[in-house]
């Protein structure tokens, strides 16, 4: 076998709170250098060298991927005024079609909003191609979709792509009335982009050096982006950017925000040159989202905030009290605040509150008639609130997530699936008479409208679902979610992939995977550790892995690890750990905590380096990413806790397991360096170094490669060489 690569050391001093860091790895961060190239095609050449052997593996993993996918597919149509859209999937093809036929208005409303059946390769009268992303990505090493936004009116689409993988599009705008490209061109924008209903202009935002979305601009089609108009600037360092239009396209509104705390300015669609009117100030420190809403004649706010309640609550402000303090506003609320469910969202229809939830640790969806409010405003509905509907669903864990609540459309739609159910589209009315089976609070029986094909025969009774619970270190009981093939021999310790994520109050909810499939059907369980840090179990559970409780979450997942190994069906010779991005960080922290427990570990574009990382407030999105971590340039407190779990820097010597870390060059959440420089600095520690792998995708972001098929096949690498260390890949 060829040797590793060994990376020469260069040290560099970082110096702070009286504290040196000797770094023999950061000059690995030039990546315009032709060192740093070479190195990482260094360590490409050895991983696919060392795991040459698995190829016949990857290669029925891939196939297995593929013949289990519908490769000739579409969306379900959803409406939007006069026209159908849907997305089409072609065999062959690496990306979606975008389509849109014409909508017919019959005398029975439940028909006219029945989505038409869309049939692969038959294409329907008066269908139209709106965007074919396989065409546009031809002679791009890597494409992705940013915006797509089609105009109320349906006369325009505006779109932007990224054909570099770091997260910066270019916009573009056109005429679906003529078919033709407008030359209106906008370049470096971020993800926000959408026209206004009139399609008379296009909003969008930019970031700044620090790829932090900071200012938005207004477009007027048919001029040149020079004279596009700057609406807002936000010049804090710690807050995103974001800009939306209202659920009624009335209001245009901007959101300042971090994790902790936000603040929306609003003004109408129709007079652009009106002063922005504030919301609840940042200063009060409240996290919220807003809508504007008119209840019996009167402008009202439906705030969904977390003022004196950590879960939040959804209520209502008077228009007329916008820029107050929330403590000094009048609040109604229709949804209080509550221990057992996590409020998420509310979004206003014409008919309807629909509010995104968790409860049990599962996401779901209510709904809530708006007619309600009055007799909340006038008080005979009392003050408990609101209790609406939720719709019923046949497994213990699942999650139902909205997607999408028109305005005006009478109905909602709700996606559904979990850990063997494949993805489900619902359609639930919200309209009076003429939809079937509308009830006590105007919502009808949910009506199944897809549910996701997979080919070979899948039976989800195959497979089976199973929650435990581990105890941390503290004595907190946290969830684990396991998933293996029902006739599994219990008695029969399994090798299992143990995931966790861990961060952001992002929760690692029930969820089907196709590719999953392959690692089951080999015998592999596949076990989810529900730390803290994520948001299964609420706002707390988020508070108390972050910040200066962030070692929770490393500790919970080597909690869990010891609690499946004592499980007698599963092999504790034979667990692997698997986390990406900020799941990676934790990959890092518990190899160094508990080496022993691991017999592989898998982390992709692992947030390995984070002290470093914190202290560079250049570097993309460092200073939006304080509220996660803590300030440790200000802060010598934050600055030794970092020091004391982040992965590169508590590196000993130890019999490390084999290590797969994968990353892309073009990466601008996690720079490829970190886990460059860590798998450096790992092979001077561990016992076995010409085990640790670095694998960098030189033209990708942070998703990895683009399109289904390079994913397909980089999932596929992936998964053989954790079958490897697990001992499945015979």
């Amino acid at each position: 076998m060829p040797a590793y690569p060994v990376a020469v050391r260069r040290t560099i001093n970082r110096s702070f709170h009286d504290h040196v860091f000797e770094d023999h790895f950061e000059w690995l961060r030039d990546k315009d250098s032709d060192d740093v190239r070479a190195h990482l095609d260094r360590e490409n050449e050895y991983a696919e060298a060392v795991t040459a052997h698995l190829q016949p593996l990857r290669e029925d993993i891939y196939g297995e991927i593929k013949n289990r996918t519908r490769e000739t597919d579409m969306s379900v149509p959803s409406r939007n005024g006069a026209w159908w859209y849907f997305a089409r999937t072609v065999e062959g093809g690496a990306h979606q079609v975008f389509c849109r036929f014409p909508a017919s208005d019959v005398g029975d409303p439940e028909l006219a909003w029945t989505p038409p059946t869309v049939e692969p390769g038959v294409t329907l009268p008066g269908e139209q191609t709106l965007l074919d992303a396989n065409a546009a990505s031809e002679g791009h090493e890597f494409y992705a979709l940013g915006a797509f936004s089609v105009s109320e009116d349906g006369t325009h689409l505006a779109w932007s792509e990224d054909t570099a993988g770091d997260e910066r599009f270019t916009v573009y705008v056109k005429d679906l009335v003529t078919g033709q490209l407008l030359p209106d061109r906008i370049e470096q924008t971020s993800y926000g982009a959408f026209l206004t209903p009139d399609a008379a202009q296009l909003i969008y935002t930019v970031v700044d050096d620090s790829w932090r979305p900071w200012r938005v601009y207004r477009h007027v089609i048919g001029t040149a982006s020079e004279q596009d108009e700057l609406l807002y600037q936000e010049d804090n360092p710690g807050l995103w950017l974001g800009v939306e239009l209202s659920a009624d396209k009335k209001w245009l509104m901007v959101v300042s925000a971090c994790s902790e705390y936000g603040e929306y300015r609003i003004r109408p669609v129709a007079e652009p040159h009106q002063e922005w009117l504030t919301l609840i100030p940042e200063s009060d420190r409240v996290l919220y989202s807003a809508e504007p809403i008119t209840v019996a004649g009167t402008d009202y706010v439906l705030l969904t905030h977390d003022y004196q309640a950590p879960n939040s609550r959804v209520s209502l402000m008077p228009l007329s009290q916008a820029g107050s303090s929330i403590t000094d506003v009048d609040l109604v609320d229709v949804v209080p605040g509550s221990e057992q469910a996590r409020i998420e969202v509310c979004e206003p229809t014409a008919t309807h509150l629909v509010v995104s939830l968790r409860a049990e640790t599962t996401p779901r969806v209510r709904l809530i008639p708006r007619a309600a409010l009055e007799s909340l405003l006038d008080g005979t509905a009392g003050s408990q609130g609101l209790t609406g509907t939720e719709p019923d669903f046949d497994e213990e864990l699942f999650t139902a997530s909205l997607v999408s609540a028109r305005y005006d459309n009478p109905v909602v739609r709700v996606s559904y699936t979990s850990f063997v159910t494949p993805p489900r589209i619902y359609d639930i009315p919200t309209a009076g008479p003429g939809h079937r089976g509308v009830g006590e609070f105007g919502v009808g029986e949910p009506i199944l409208r897809r549910e996701a094909t997979v080919l070979g025969g899948y039976e989800r009774t195959d497979y089976t679902v199973e929650r435990d619970w581990a105890v941390a270190e503290d004595g907190t009981r946290i969830p684990i979610s396991l998933v293996r093939r029902a006739d599994l021999d219990t008695t029969v310790p399994a090798p299992v992939i143990q995931y966790a994520y861990g961060s952001y109050e992002t929760s690692t909810d029930p969820g089907f995977s196709i590719s999953r499939l392959s690692l089951l059907d080999r015998g592999v369980v596949w076990a989810v550790a529900h730390v803290r840090g994520g948001g299964e179990l609420g706002r707390s559970w988020y508070d108390r892995g972050k910040k200066l409780t962030k070692k929770n979450t490393f500790t919970d997942y080597v909690a869990v690890t010891r609690h499946l190994a004592e499980r007698p069906d599963v092999d504790a010779a034979h667990i692997a750990v698997l986390g990406g991005s900020a799941g990676g960080l934790l990959v890092g922290a518990v190899l160094n905590l508990a080496p022993d427990l691991y017999c592989g570990a898998l982390a992709a574009v692992p947030f390995v380096d984070p002290l470093t990382s914190m202290l560079m407030p250049e570097l993309p999105l460092t200073a939006l990413e304080w509220e996660e971590w803590g300030n440790p340039v200000a802060d010598p407190q934050v600055y030794d806790y970092m020091r004391s779990y982040s992965p590169y820097e508590n590196l000993r010597a130890a019999d490390y397991p084999p290590i797969l870390a994968v990353t892309s060059l073009n990466d601008t959440r996690v720079l490829y360096v970190e886990p460059a420089k860590w798998v450096a600095a790992l092979r001077e520690h561990a016992e076995h170094p010409e085990t640790v792998l670095l694998r960098c995708e030189m033209a990708g972001g942070h998703g990895g490669a683009s399109g289904r098929y390079s994913q397909w096949k980089d999932t596929a690498w992936e998964y053989a060489w954790l079958a490897d260390t697990l001992g499945v890949a015979g």
